[in-house]
């Protein structure tokens, strides 16, 4: 369970309300761009573990790749040292050098053609020294070079807090059926020895679960819970309790386990993860309107000092909704009709749509696609171009498999094309779109509970005798657009889940927008 409600604190998710409204001019985009994510240290406790993230918007191999940690301005109460056994050396005091082992490639984040490319560096421990005091703070500016003049570098803030330890409450099942209400419990508690003086609770819940609730102290993406900020104290040995009522959607695909969980930071730890917001002009969903969400017997206290937590194991608690009752989904094959002359290059856009009722939510830690599609090209033409979701089949010349995303809304489309040269004219020339195709994958084979198998396959026709109905002609696009599924469909806020905040991968969407200076859904 800690394994999955931290893997979107870690950066392998899609923040779902943090929208990106760019105040800076557009500027040509660098080619990659870093960021390093801010620390609050608490004095007497282990050090801390951070990385250097690698961001860019197509993908790269960085060669000879060295990174420089300045900490000048807290050289006589931080220490930073390797944490991966990179080679380091400190030319000066309050200076770290550390060079990359091999060379370091930027991989697509999720979901599949989000447009985002990271990696990381080799990490360093971020520790305090004897002089280190109560309320100290300065920066550390990260940067790197790497062969070809690739360089970047990121200015983050380091603070020295308070150490407590918050912890969550035991974990509950319950059930629902698709649209039907339910109350969840949200239980937090001091472990540690000191007052912990405000917290926030950051949510990571399923596609399926919803809110009506507009808490004023909580943010919101439509009717999915963000998170949620309490100004109270939670004393020594003691917990604090609220109720959460939630629904699941009548989308909900039935029989299923859907799962939600929310995480405890405090204060400063949320400051440290989200601060990047501000800097390139984003907001955190949308606050509620109504009255604040309280917890049982807990005063409002006034921030004494920045606090940490230094004992995140336990920092969580989660619920599992078993959704009863049979919701299934139908999706259906789209194919193409395509006419053009010997060497013509024509566009085919083909995919499926998602009928209902049910929407497909393969959101899970294997970030598998929801399904998969193959595509038979029909004889005489030659693909040109192929969506980067998809690939040639083993043994095969003709026919791609193609990966879907792992959300697939009830009735939306989904759509890619292939665009196709005309080799041969051959009248009514044939091939084939099959979703829900078999796929040999680490998560297993895909989607094989269609409740109308009987449409999920259609034909590309190129050069039909008479009719046909086509969706492109010559180098026409016939509808759709881009390059890999989905291009139409789920909105991509909500693609990997809502999740809690996601901020390591939102921070270098950010950084991008920014750049680009444009509208950006992190």
């Amino acid at each position: 369970m800690l394994k999955h409600s931290l893997r979107w604190l870690t950066g392998l998710g899609a923040a779902g309300a943090l929208i990106v409204v760019s105040a800076a001019p557009a500027v040509a985009a660098p080619t990659i761009e870093p960021y390093f994510q801010d620390a609050t240290l608490a004095i007497g406790s282990e050090a801390t573990i951070r990385g250097l993230l690698l961001y860019a918007d197509e993908p790269t191999v960085l060669s000879d790749v060295s990174v420089r940690y300045d900490y000048r301005s807290l050289a006589d109460k931080l220490t930073v040292t390797p944490a991966d056994g990179q080679e380091c050396t400190a030319p000066e005091p309050g200076v770290l050098v550390c060079a990359e082992p091999s060379d370091v490639t930027l991989y697509e984040m999720p979901p599949l053609g989000s447009g985002i490319y990271r990696n990381g560096a080799k990490r360093v421990h971020l520790g305090l020294t004897g002089d280190a005091q109560l309320g100290d703070s300065g920066d550390v500016a990260v940067s790197f070079q790497a062969a070809g003049g690739r360089r970047g570098s990121y200015t983050s803030r380091v603070r020295v807090g308070e150490g407590v330890d918050l912890t969550g409450g035991p974990f509950t099942t319950l059930s629902a059926k698709p649209g039907g209400k339910f109350t969840v419990p949200l239980v937090v508690a001091n472990a540690g020895d000191k007052v912990i003086n405000g917290f926030v609770a950051v949510f990571d819940l399923s596609y399926s679960i919803r809110t009506k609730d507009r808490f004023s102290n909580c943010r919101y993406a439509d009717d999915h819970l963000v998170f949620c900020q309490f100004d109270v104290d939670i004393p020594v040995g003691t917990g604090l309790a609220t109720t959460l009522n939630l629904e699941l959607a009548k989308d909900t695909y039935a029989p299923t386990n859907q799962s939600g969980y929310a995480q405890f930071m405090t204060t400063a730890d949320f400051e440290d993860l989200t601060r990047v917001r501000a800097a390139v002009g984003a907001r955190a969903g949308t606050p509620g309107s109504g009255p604040k969400l309280t917890l049982a017997g807990a005063p409002a206290s006034v921030r004494q000092a920045d606090q940490t937590d230094v004992g995140p194991g336990y920092d969580y608690t989660g619920w599992t909704i078993k959704a009863t009752g049979t919701n299934g989904t139908d999706l259906a094959a789209i194919g193409a009709s395509l006419k053009g002359t010997a060497g013509a290059v024509v566009t085919a856009t083909v995919g499926f749509r998602n009928n209902g009722p049910a929407t497909l939510d393969g959101t899970n830690g294997d970030f598998e696609a929801a399904t998969h599609t193959d595509v038979e090209l029909p004889p005489g033409t030659t693909a040109v171009e192929v969506p980067d979701s998809c690939w040639l089949r083993q043994d095969t010349t003709r026919t791609y498999l193609c990966a879907s995303e792992m959300l697939l809304v009830a009735g939306q489309t989904y759509t890619m094309k292939f665009r196709l040269r005309i080799d041969k004219v051959i009248p009514n020339a044939r091939g084939a779109v099959r979703v829900n195709a078999p796929c040999e994958c680490p998560a297993g084979g895909g989607f094989q509970d269609d409740i109308k198998p009987a449409n999920d396959k259609a034909t590309i026709v190129v050069n039909a005798a008479q009719g046909g109905g086509g969706q492109s002609d010559g180098d026409g696009d016939g509808g759709g657009g881009g390059g890999s599924l989905p291009i139409t469909g789920a909105p991509i806020n909500l693609i990997a889940g809502i999740g809690a905040l996601l901020l390591v991968t939102g921070a270098g969407c950010y950084l991008l927008a920014r750049r680009h200076g444009g509208r950006f859904a992190a």
